[in-house]
């Protein structure tokens, strides 16, 4: 098994330049090839540099590269417009769209006690390896997986074989892996490498996986000191290796630790990336370690039109809501239609406070009914974006006379936020 590449640190900024030359030395050193699937993420992760990487790969195969596969997990297929916008020049008729209820294939299972084990006997039935059709069967003599190593709800820390197995996964892998991680909880995983979840993708990845000719290309992405996003760090490789350099590299750049509790917390959502409570709870995820019991997040969505990225999740979030975890445990143990959407009940677990703190919903596109009626407060956009003006404020601690004292975050998809009395290596 092979590194290619490895470059990163805190204080690293890679340019494009030096990105597309660690991609062509490595691609020079595979030898030609002929039928290239790459399979980037979405536009959900925009700001990976995920999408420069995939026209990067693009410029270099040209016609050899015969499928673009972008890894939707259970999101919205992309538009044109944000085709363009994420991988500019690449041409549509490449574009598959990855169909998690029907374009997948099960290539074999994790078994039942490897499960058990792993999750510490939260999970105890086999483990369905699942992937899109294409990837499996597609004749492909180079697959490409490009993605962003950050901290993750479900995975501890997100991307490498995640990219495939639940990215490109179908509706058995994705909900049995969402609830695992729920139910083992999230607070036991964010941030961390090594989880149960991992620890079963890694061995279908070992067991079923050797005769794929994967290859993984996998950012870390944070902030410089004028608040612009750079790219930290690169890893190419085709085994764990490169995803564990990435992962510690991910909890220097996008881990915060605080020494004290955070009581208000404000939030903004940018409107491109964040649409649905499905993605922009992330500011729910992202934060709850570190929130204060009785304290407020303020969460500024003006791009949030709707609860679940699929028409059968999104009436499944508004039936049910985001309660605590005992009472959607009930739910999914008299509900049929909750039990067989166990992704849907993981996202509700996730999305909760679990009674701990406020959470005041500032919608572009959703009436105060629909906000209440999920579990949260509501907040008007106009009036709240008027209290606290993001464009002034800075990342972290701030204060104002109106106000008191606050805590800032401009997209919680680029971290984790945590006390440090409560995270342990």
């Amino acid at each position: 098994m092979t590194l290619f590449f490895a470059e990163g640190s805190g204080t690293t900024e890679l340019s494009d330049q030096q990105l597309q030359q660690a991609l062509v030395t490595t691609y020079r050193s595979l030898g030609k090839k002929e039928r290239v699937m790459i399979v980037p993420p979405d536009y959900t992760r925009l700001h990976s540099r995920a999408g420069r990487l995939t026209c990067m790969s693009y410029d270099h195969y040209g016609k050899a590269v015969v499928d673009v596969l972008p890894a939707l997990g259970t999101h919205k297929p992309m538009t044109a417009t944000q085709l363009d916008h994420m991988y500019p020049g690449l041409p549509h008729h490449l574009i598959r769209e990855h169909r998690w209820r029907s374009d997948v294939v099960t290539v074999g299972e994790v078994p039942g006690e490897f499960v058990r084990q792993a999750t510490e006997n939260t999970w105890t039935e086999p483990w369905p390896v699942q992937m899109n059709k294409r990837i499996w069967a597609g004749g492909h003599d180079l697959v490409v997986s490009i993605g962003q190593v950050v901290p993750h709800e479900v995975m501890g820390m997100a991307n490498y074989n995640k990219n495939i197995f639940i990215g490109t996964g179908g509706e058995r892998s994705i909900n049995e892996s969402h609830f695992i991680g729920a139910v083992y909880g999230m607070e036991r995983m964010m941030g961390r490498s090594d989880t149960p979840l991992r620890r079963i993708l890694n061995e279908a990845q070992d067991q079923f996986c050797q005769d794929l000719p994967m290859l993984f290309v996998l950012t870390v992405v944070g902030t410089n000191n004028q608040g612009q996003l750079v790219t930290r760090g690169l890893y190419i490789g085709d085994d764990v290796e490169c995803f564990e350099l990435a992962a510690d590299l991910s909890l220097q750049v996008n881990f915060t630790q605080l020494d004290q509790p955070m009581d208000k917390v404000v939030v903004t959502l940018p409107p491109d990336e964040f649409r649905t409570t499905w993605l922009g709870n992330k500011a729910i995820y992202r934060t709850r370690m570190a929130m204060k019991d009785g304290g407020e997040l303020i969460i500024l969505g003006p791009g949030i039109n709707g609860f679940g990225e699929d028409p059968t999740i999104d009436k499944l979030i508004q039936k049910y809501g985001y309660r605590t975890t005992p009472e959607i445990m009930q739910h999914v143990s008299r509900e049929e239609d909750l039990r067989s959407n166990l992704s849907t009940a993981a996202h509700l677990i996730h999305g909760s406070t679990e009674g701990r703190f406020r959470v005041t919903y500032c919608p572009g596109g959703l009436s105060r009914h629909e906000v209440e009626a999920v579990g949260y407060e509501y907040g008007s956009l106009a009036e709240v974006s008027a209290r606290f003006a993001h464009e002034t404020l800075e990342e972290g601690w701030n204060h104002s006379v109106s106000e008191g004292e606050f805590y800032y975050i401009s997209n919680p998809a680029l971290g984790l936020w945590a006390l440090k009395s409560q995270f342990t290596s």
